[in-house]
């Protein structure tokens, strides 16, 4: 579905009036128009009940602000037209020393304000704690490494890894547990869960459930390199039969993660496509972990 932005500046294509109202607008479609990927693909259109979570907190932080910028945005034209130069019929009295009432609406709402925020925020960080539990039954246990310039996703239960993509259930949650192989790296899905930094030598969680079938984008945050604008990846939310199904037939007919292929994934390199393997070593995760220590532990850890 289009966003409004979208429909404005096709009507303004289509119009060939060239009034003062719709040449500004058109001015400013290019502006309205990046807003368009967000509202498709941002934590607006959450798909999972963390982003639903953070988008409630946004609006109602939003409608609070109101009252922040509400009266400056309105005040501030009124005061200008009133004391403009050529109004000579109002005095102007500069030399005034106190008043309770102008105190009064400078201290109180901002401190009202200051105090609601102060309560609302501090119960939902604890909410959207990035380790805390995601309702819905038992997680799916899913171990993430990030490398130079890929995703590994490793299903240790199931013996299988993913590379730049990740498969979930609808409806259940998914517990993941991170680490990098390289540098600092930081994993944001902006439709399922917010963002979360990544250490070599250091493992960190991260806890989301998708609620709607349907392909997520993923991506690195933090710049790495060359190849950082297309270490990105993809979340596939599917129904518990299918992503049982995917886990089986990956399990049995997906090529082994064998030395050539652990090799190939530790290089300094993008890959085209998604790949799957079978087989997975058991201590994978923890081998990159110990060996992550030097600039080339991406090379080590995977031997």
């Amino acid at each position: 579905m289009r966003c409004r932005a979208c429909r404005i500046s096709r009507t303004l294509r289509l119009n060939g009036t060239a009034s003062v109202g719709r040449v500004a607008l058109l001015l400013l479609a290019p502006l309205l128009l990046g807003g368009c990927a967000a509202l498709d693909h941002g934590f607006l259109a959450a798909a999972g009940p963390v982003t639903a979570e953070q988008r409630t907190l946004f609006w109602t932080v939003a409608a609070i602000l109101v009252f922040v910028a509400g009266p400056v945005l309105i005040l501030t034209p009124i005061i200008a037209w009133h004391y403009r130069r050529s109004n000579t019929h109002d005095a102007f009295r500069p030399d005034w020393t106190f008043s309770w009432t102008l105190e009064g609406f400078i201290w109180i709402p901002p401190i009202l304000i200051v105090g609601i925020l102060a309560v609302l925020l501090f119960g939902a960080t604890h909410r959207l704690d990035p380790y805390r539990p995601v309702a819905g039954g038992r997680p799916l246990e899913v171990q993430v490494i990030a490398t130079d310039w890929k995703w590994l996703f490793i299903y240790p239960d199931a013996g299988v890894t993913s590379v730049n993509r990740l498969v979930v259930p609808i409806g259940r949650p998914v517990s993941l547990t991170l680490t990098s192989a390289t540098v600092m790296q930081s994993l944001m899905i902006p439709r399922l869960t917010g963002q979360i930094y990544m250490m070599a030598g250091m493992t960190t969680r991260l806890n989301l459930r998708a609620d709607r079938a349907g392909d997520y984008r993923g991506r690195n945050m933090q710049y790495n390199g060359s190849g950082f604008p297309e270490q990105s990846f993809v979340v596939t939310a599917v129904t518990a039969d299918r992503f049982r199904g995917w886990l089986a037939a990956n399990a049995r007919s997906a090529p082994a993660l064998g030395a050539s292929a652990q090799t190939l994934l530790a290089e300094r390199a993008t890959v085209g496509t998604a790949r799957t393997y079978s087989r997975v070593p058991s201590n994978l995760f923890a081998t990159v972990i110990a060996n992550s220590g030097g600039r080339d532990h991406a090379h080590r850890a995977v031997r």
